[in-house]
């Protein structure tokens, strides 16, 4: 598929093999519920107050402007860790000046409310979030359906998830990322923030096309013999060994960008043996690129060329991009699933490192798309 066709719309392999499950799931207040966990606590002291709010079917972008207004405050003095859905019920933390204090005596808003309020040293910025709690209810789910739902969730519970990026990121058409393409090659955006973010979505596409093309490797490892893995892949016999040899679904190369998981510095996988027994323990992970100039870059061998697959056609944007690496294999943590067979309701709860999108794992799921 050609990146530049904007009528394609790509979409991800998933790493559980099944037909899709029936249950219908709708993004509203009370069957979607995210809850952000602050990154530290908050020092009591200081010019900044951070206010938990709790809003319904309000974007952040929404809510702030909402407490502007009715402050006389400037929006771009307020912060937050990150964007929120507009669908369903979140809570999360708004930081503004302190001067402003008086006005939340009065505050009143029916889609949203203070919940707390603390006062901390500086100004929230973008990152400064753990992650995010979710609560999704899914209706109309048979007794049947009940329990293949309750056994893929069991097994992302224990072998992790592909940590793509939501369909949030791409936009109602799932084009953003053409848009940042013609950027990239000279288009203008006036807007610096809209330039940025048309940028971003293009880097995302990117990396989910990788990460695809890694969990097809996951695949073939499990379905194909060391022979055929070697021809497909030109390895050697021992290469291709080794990676039936994996225990864990997601396979390691040689060469891979690792991190400590979920917070640590890149490093370069050179001992297959000992990190694949890591990577079982959940203590590191394997990082996928968002293509820019401070990406850590160093790979190798098989894990070197079917990255330069995905990104070497986009070389020459690097010097106008940053980069990163992201973690394309995460985890669930504080998993927990209900269901209520008189109502047909399945509830699930569990917790996600920041940058991770529930959607992702719904439709790991349920195999429906969600956009």
């Amino acid at each position: 598929m050609n990146l530049e066709e904007k009528n394609t719309i790509f979409k991800p392999l998933y790493s559980l093999k099944h037909s899709p499950i029936e249950a219908y799931f709708s993004k509203n207040s009370e069957d979607f519920v995210v809850r952000e966990k602050a990154l530290y606590e908050f020092s009591g002291t200081g010019e900044h107050l951070i206010l938990h709010i709790c809003k319904k079917d309000l974007s952040t972008s929404e809510a702030v402007s909402i407490l502007s207004q009715m402050s006389g405050e400037k929006i771009k003095n307020f912060g937050y860790a990150g964007l929120k859905d507009k669908q369903g019920t979140t809570f999360q933390y708004i930081s503004m000046p302190k001067k402003f204090k008086s006005f939340l005596n009065d505050f009143s808003h029916p889609k949203l409310k203070i919940v707390e309020i603390f006062t901390h040293h500086n100004k929230l910025k973008i990152g400064h979030l753990k992650g995010n709690s979710f609560f999704i209810r899914l209706k109309k789910v048979s007794p049947l359906n009940a329990l293949k739902i309750k056994q893929a969730f069991t097994i992302l519970e224990n072998q992790g998830f592909a940590n793509y990026f939501g369909y949030q990121r791409f936009g109602k058409f799932q084009d953003n990322y053409s848009e940042g393409l013609e950027i990239l090659k000279g288009k203008k955006v006036k807007n610096p923030k809209l330039k940025n973010f048309f940028i971003s979505a293009f880097q995302s596409e990117l990396f989910n096309r990788y990460l695809s093309k890694r969990v097809e490797l996951s695949h073939f490892a499990k379905d194909f013999s060391e022979k055929e893995l070697a021809q497909i892949y030109n390895l050697s016999k021992s290469e291709a060994l080794f990676l039936k040899k994996q225990k864990h679904f997601f396979k390691l190369l040689k060469g891979d960008v690792l991190g400590h998981y979920p917070f640590g510095k890149c490093f370069v996988c050179e001992d297959l043996e000992t990190e694949s027994q890591r990577f079982l323990k959940k203590d590191i992970s394997v990082l996928g690129l968002l293509l820019g100039e401070r990406a850590f870059k160093t790979t190798q061998g098989l894990a070197q060329n079917l990255e330069a697959e995905i990104f070497s056609p986009f070389n020459e944007f690097i010097p106008q991009m940053q980069g990163s690496r992201r973690f394309m294999w995460s985890y669930l943590e504080k998993s927990k699933m209900d269901y209520d067979e008189k109502k047909a309701h399945l509830c699930l709860e569990f917790f996600l490192q920041k940058g991770s999108y529930a959607t992702t794992i719904l439709e790991e799921l349920l195999h429906q798309n969600f956009d």
